[in-house]
């Protein structure tokens, strides 16, 4: 691990038509979700110093994005988002619109090679994303958690999930004990972090399943059955996710 080097796309600008070269494990289908085809470009073209990049030598092995915004402004009143990962995006993109002074780095996507998983790396970078929200003077980092192990649950209420624990009294899941041991704490639930509607000739596509009977489908890599309405043509899926804050100070 001594080879690994985190920078920002701002400090290694060449980088930034690498961040998709390594193999992911989002599913496909995560991927289409509306303001991620509209925002990815703009958070690397307009926020640079908010995305991290890991390279091992001349290869890129893990990569962080994360974006600024006014937690504290009128009308939010500190409040995290049941909208999550979506919302969290139209106010970051419109407060830079309208000039507002952000208070608060939330975190997007923490993403590992999929060769590279089980080294470390997703505490590396978000220790990173933590460090880089406190050289620009922000006090909290707050993050729409995507828990690692909810897909092997998909029926299990995310608000039963997102608060059960071990025996030492870590979160059960994976990917919110890193961010524990790291010192958040669990805020609340996002219940619909993210919203993906497509054809079902699109859901087909993703997944390779028929989508032909109505009512829940359980799709691999998916946190909570998608919903498909063969009469009307399309399938929804909205994705549940659990917002933790890491205080900086």
């Amino acid at each position: 691990m001594t080879g690994i080097i985190i920078t920002t796309i701002a400090q290694r600008p060449e980088l930034a038509g690498r961040l998709w070269d390594m193999k992911d494990s989002w599913p496909a289908f995560a991927e289409h979700d509306a303001l991620a085809w509209l925002l990815y470009p703009r958070m690397v073209a307009e926020l640079p110093e908010y995305v991290l990049v890991a390279t091992d030598g001349d290869t890129v092995v893990a990569r962080g994005f994360s974006v600024p915004f006014a937690q504290h402004a009128a009308g939010r009143d500190g409040a995290l988002p049941a909208q999550g990962w979506d919302r969290v995006l139209m106010w970051a993109f419109s407060d830079l619109r309208r000039g507002v002074r952000p208070d608060t780095v939330s975190a997007i996507e923490i993403s590992v090679a999929t060769d590279r998983q089980g080294e470390g790396l997703s505490g590396r970078m978000l220790a990173a994303m933590r460090d880089n929200a406190r050289a620009r003077g922000f006090a909290e980092v707050v993050a729409p958690v995507r828990p690692s192990g909810k897909p092997a649950e998909p029926d299990t209420s995310i608000h039963e999930y997102a608060y059960r624990t071990r025996e030492d009294g870590l979160p059960h899941d994976p990917w919110l004990r890193v961010h524990v041991r790291a010192g958040a704490v669990i805020d609340s639930v996002a219940p619909l972090s993210m919203t993906v509607t497509a054809s079902l000739a699109e859901w087909r596509g993703w997944t390779g399943l028929p989508f032909a009977t109505p009512g829940p489908v359980r799709v691999p890599g998916a946190l909570a059955p998608v919903h498909c309405d063969p009469e009307q043509g399309y399938a929804v899926y909205v994705e549940p996710n659990v917002w933790v804050r890491h205080r900086l100070a």
